[in-house]
């Protein structure tokens, strides 16, 4: 696959070294203004830097578009006529509806909306996809590109919005809360880096042990709580304190921005 990523900022890097980990393209094209910051790139094979996106366009067949939501218009409206019947058009840009890109080209091309997380730089992304009429049968090129990065789910646009909150803001959550482990480890006696190994490696297991056997995690908490033991005793003094609450409650506070955005 000729594939582009337009915009390589966090998001844009991130896709590029989990596509080139993984060797999924035949050819890369990676625009950005300033490319000082991703000269490396340009030592591996078939991978093409350029500050012109038209160029990059010309030259792929996949269009990843990660730029920022304000640049979004103005690049599409810079590239549309370099559009051609070859391109399936896949954008990650937050808040940015199907129709309003088709509006903006206007021609009923393929799009697909992607919503990956940055742990795609390490082929472990949970990405969400929706697409418009016309990028339906498009969307197995989009698992094909993201199941490599990781795992994709195909949802309805209109959760488009949670899945970004829930995958995307999700990381950063998730990395608070071994932080916070971390902490607790260096208060209990561990040295920070050996604290930070362990509460990696324990989410790490966690998440595993979830996937691999498909238990629901109430029965795998059951499985290490034992009558008046330190686990339920560590988990009730949680809940006290409001985990559960606190979790829900932020991730409805980033939806609700999330929503607000969109709107302006």
């Amino acid at each position: 696959m000729k594939i582009a990523i337009i915009g390589t900022g966090n998001l844009g890097l991130s896709i590029a070294k989990g596509l080139i980990i993984n060797n999924t393209y035949t050819d890369l094209y990676l625009t950005k203004r300033n490319l000082d910051s991703i000269r490396e790139y340009e030592e591996y094979k078939s991978v093409f830097l350029t500050s012109d996106n038209s160029e990059a366009v010309k030259n792929a067949d996949i269009l990843i578009f990660a730029v920022q939501p304000g640049q979004f218009e103005t690049i599409l409206k810079e590239v549309k006529e370099h559009l051609n019947e070859k391109h399936v058009i896949i954008s990650t840009i937050t808040g940015f509806q199907l129709s309003r890109i088709e509006a903006q080209i206007n021609v009923d091309f393929p799009i697909i909306r992607a919503m990956p997380n940055t742990a795609i730089s390490v082929a472990r992304s949970m990405t969400c996809l929706c697409s418009n009429t016309a990028g339906v049968s498009k969307l197995p090129i989009a698992e094909a590109i993201f199941n490599g990065l990781g795992t994709s789910m195909i949802i309805e646009e209109k959760l488009m919005q949670a899945a970004t909150v829930l995958c995307a803001s999700g990381i950063a959550f998730w990395m608070r809360l071994i932080r916070a482990t971390t902490q607790g480890g260096v208060q209990m006696g561990f040295d920070a880096d050996v604290a930070l190994t362990m509460s990696m490696h324990t989410a790490m297991g966690a998440a595993s042990l979830l996937i691999e056997s498909g238990t629901h995690p109430e029965e795998e908490i059951d499985r290490v709580t034992t009558p008046r033991g330190c686990t339920i005793t560590g988990l009730n003094e949680m809940e006290h304190q409001g985990l559960s609450s606190s979790l829900i409650k932020g991730l409805n506070a980033s939806f609700d921005k999330i929503n607000e955005i969109a709107k302006q």
